[in-house]
């Protein structure tokens, strides 16, 4: 439920266009816990929550394809490093602690992390397992998004918008904005996130992720 003025409303009533966002200020906790259990998990709208303030955004098809793109990208690139990942998309998370919740347009867990959530199939409790290592936003231009991320204590974010990509990395609780990723030092992801999106959107993503595999592996044959 959502209360307006004196009134109130079931929050799975309200009917979001793509590319919208509604804010509800002053939620509790157990009101966010709840408006999810209305919400359900069968819908396409995502949810950013921050110290009492709730986001319900509803995402376009031109947000959603880059975000899905660049995480094709990312698995190929940890696939040629022979590194372990599990994609877990927009799982939602929760950190009550924190008073922060969240769902990413994509997540990965990447190394020994992703041995450590890989039977992971029922919510994702961060008291158990450990938050994503590297998030994916497309167009986030929310600050209650990027609060939420840091109190879930996500260590990488990548948002990527108006064909630029940047690097928000977690040191001492606040996020600082990077030229280097810490899950790919030696690549300026940056630089090539951005030409390699542009190439899947002309070409199309499967021959852009076959083109990278081959310069991929002669890279690491030479």
């Amino acid at each position: 439920m959502v209360v307006a003025g004196s009134v109130t409303i079931p929050v799975n009533t309200i009917e979001l266009t793509p590319g919208s966002v509604v804010a509800i200020h002053n939620v509790s906790w157990a009101q966010f816990e709840s408006i999810l259990d209305s919400l359900g998990e069968q819908r396409r709208t995502r949810i950013a929550y921050y110290d009492g303030i709730l986001e319900i955004m509803s995402p376009l098809p031109a947000h959603e394809r880059p975000n899905r793109i660049i995480g094709y990208i990312v698995t190929v690139l940890l696939d040629a490093g022979d590194r372990p990942w599990e994609d877990f998309g927009s799982t939602t998370f929760r950190r009550q602690k924190n008073m922060a919740g969240l769902e990413p347009d994509t997540c990965f867990y990447i190394d020994d992390h992703a041995d450590q959530v890989r039977e992971c199939m029922m919510s994702m409790d961060l008291e158990v397992y450990p938050p994503p290592d590297l998030a994916i936003e497309a167009d986030l231009t929310s600050k209650t998004r990027l609060d939420a991320y840091r109190g879930i204590g996500v260590c990488e974010v990548w948002i990527y918008a108006e064909g630029k990509l940047t690097i928000h990395v977690l040191q001492d609780g606040e996020y600082v904005e990077s030229e280097t990723s810490p899950t790919f030092p030696n690549r300026a992801v940056t630089d090539l996130i951005p030409e390699w999106v542009a190439q899947a959107l002309q070409t199309g993503s499967s021959q852009l992720l076959k083109t990278l595999r081959r310069q991929l592996t002669e890279e690491s044959d030479s």
